[in-house]
């Protein structure tokens, strides 16, 4: 598997190919089989990832809270829940489900081993990330691509997925 400090410049280099196999998908792929496909490559492949030794996910991706989890997470480090927005929230939407993100990156709560400090109440979209075991993977290619320069092993996913297809690409 490639190394989490080489994922973001080779995925860059395969992006123009990781289109046209977004392309080939679509046009060829049945959408369940492509499903059972990610979910068995992601069962596989993290069953074995330490995801601490990587963090990337932590380190540059922007996260996102709704309100239910800004108090239950306020509640676990034991803030009261005013200082803990003020101290690591930024307000992105009133009126939606996801009304904030945390003000920086790295993740605050990732500590120095790359765990994170808020282990068993962190955000959804922490949790379920990289996404590659939810259903309905062919209308989220676009952001597979995308996490493909982030996660090696979404990086990994990718490239396995292109040799059960067939698929050559533009390689030079």
């Amino acid at each position: 598997m490639i190394e989490p400090d080489k994922v973001k410049v080779e995925a860059e280099k395969l992006e123009e190919e990781n289109y046209k196999f977004r392309r080939f998908l679509k046009g060829r792929a049945d959408s369940d089989k492509l499903d059972a496909q990610f979910l068995e490559l992601h069962n596989e492949l993290f069953d074995s990832y330490d995801c601490s030794k990587c963090a990337n996910c932590c380190k540059e991706c922007g996260t996102t809270l709704a309100g239910d989890e800004v108090a239950r997470i306020a509640a676990f480090l034991g803030l009261p829940l005013d200082r803990f927005v003020a101290e690591y929230l930024a307000e992105v939407d009133e009126d939606g489900e996801m009304p904030y993100v945390f003000k920086e990156k790295p993740c605050p709560f990732l500590d120095d081993e790359g765990h994170c400090r808020i282990e068993g109440c962190q955000p959804e979209v922490c949790v379920g990330f990289p996404y590659t075991d939810q259903p309905d993977r062919m209308s989220s290619l676009l952001s597979i691509i995308d996490h493909a320069g982030i996660c090696p092993v979404v990086f990994e996913i990718l490239e396995r997925l292109k040799k059960m297809y067939g698929f050559r690409g533009q390689r030079r």
